[in-house]
């Protein structure tokens, strides 16, 4: 059975979830119809399964470094890990994924970027697992005073993920789309930033 730290983690995934699948449909646009789109339902349905799967994995990458602090603050109150061991563990599975990479897509500037991003992520999670409540809007609201103290939080936030993306843009160069990283920052804080009004109200 789960316990309330369980209910806690999972509310605050799905909603994490529910985040990046907004951002994701307002960067991964639907392509338009074609004619053959609507005479041959087969293709119809392989270009709708292959827009799925972009989104999909749109979706898992934007959740990368959110699941992995999710899953340490929860570890740090389940299992009493210390700060200094859910890090080195998460040190050791970026760096393993950044020694499989032989695309020279995920270099060691952006996973040094990501941990810092995981850092301040790891201060938000713990805040919302040790709030009283068990559904996201109450955990938001007894964790944090008001929309101005989660503003600044999200403050903060925007600027390791700027960093991320950056080191990205930095490490692709020409195959960067700096597009698609500007859409992406624009849904990422309309989305918050509405997420927050409902929570705390308007300031």
């Amino acid at each position: 059975m789960p316990t309330v730290l369980d209910t806690k983690y999972e509310s605050i995934l799905a909603k994490e979830r529910l985040l990046a699948k907004a951002v994701a449909i307002a960067v991964v646009k639907a392509r338009p119809l074609t004619v053959w789109d609507v005479t041959i339902p087969i293709i119809f349905i392989l270009n709708y399964m292959k827009h799925k799967e972009a989104r999909e994995l749109f979706i898992q990458n934007f959740l990368f470094t959110k699941t992995l602090a999710l899953e340490a603050a929860l570890d740090m109150i389940k299992k009493g890990h210390r700060r200094e061991d859910v890090m080195s563990c998460i040190e050791d599975k970026t760096s393993k994924i950044f020694a499989s990479d032989k695309n020279g897509i995920y270099s060691e500037e952006i996973r040094r970027r990501q941990m810092k991003e995981i850092d301040l992520l790891i201060d938000h999670y713990l805040k919302l697992l040790e709030a009283e409540g068990k559904d996201y809007n109450s955990l938001m609201k007894n964790a944090y005073q008001g929309q101005k103290d989660y503003t600044n939080f999200l403050g903060q936030l925007k600027g390791a993920e700027k960093a991320v993306s950056l080191a990205a843009e930095q490490t692709l160069g020409t195959q960067a789309n700096a597009e698609i990283v500007s859409r992406m920052e624009e849904a990422t804080d309309r989305v918050r930033v509405a997420e927050a009004e409902k929570i705390f109200g308007r300031c």
